[in-house]
Order: structure tokens, then C-alpha cells, then sequence
């Protein structure tokens, strides 16, 4: 018997691999982004916990800075995140 994925309003998963939920995400106006933020915002953009438009609005991101979170995981995973090494990730 196939497993069934199951879904929980207002819950994804999170980049590792735990429940993530509006309260888990970074305050709004966070201005410091280390990578597990950064991830659990692609996260929660992905999961549709918050869309891309509030997400912006929530962090004053632009989408360009959100798309380029999301494209580094898609590349390199959470290690594409980090800023000290953006050249070495950037192609």
C-alpha cells in the first residue's frame, strides 16, 4: 500500500525536514539573513504557507532577492545560501 502524503492547513515542511507554521517564520522586518531563514521563507513560498507578494511585502524583499534564495537552493542547496561564498555558488 502506497504511503499518503498528508497536509496540515497552515503547516509545510521546513528545511529540515520539521513542520514549519507562520509562527516558526523570522519576525517580519528581519533585516539579518542567515541561511536557515532565508530557506524557511523559500519554504513557505513553496509549501503556499505565504505568497510571494507577502513574503516581499512581510520582509521588504524584492522579488528578484527572493528568486535568487530560491534558484541557489535549487543549484547547491542550503550551502548556495551563504554569502561568504556567493562567488564560488554564482555560475
Amino acid at each position: 500500500m502506497a504511503r499518503q502524503k498528508r497536509r496540515y492547513e497552515g503547516m509545510v515542511m521546513g528545511p529540515d525536514g520539521n513542520p514549519l507554521t507562520l509562527m516558526d517564520l523570522p519576525p517580519e522586518g528581519t533585516t539579518r539573513w542567515v541561511i536557515r531563514r532565508k530557506a524557511e521563507v523559500v519554504a513557505a513560498v513553496r509549501g503556499g504557507l505565504l505568497t510571494l507578494e507577502a513574503a516581499c511585502a512581510r520582509y521588504n524583499l524584492s522579488v528578484e532577492e527572493f528568486e535568487s534564495w530560491s534558484k541557489a537552493i535549487e543549484r547547491h542547496g542550503l550551502p548556495g545560501l551563504r554569502t561568504t561564498r556567493v562567488q564560488q555558488y554564482r555560475m
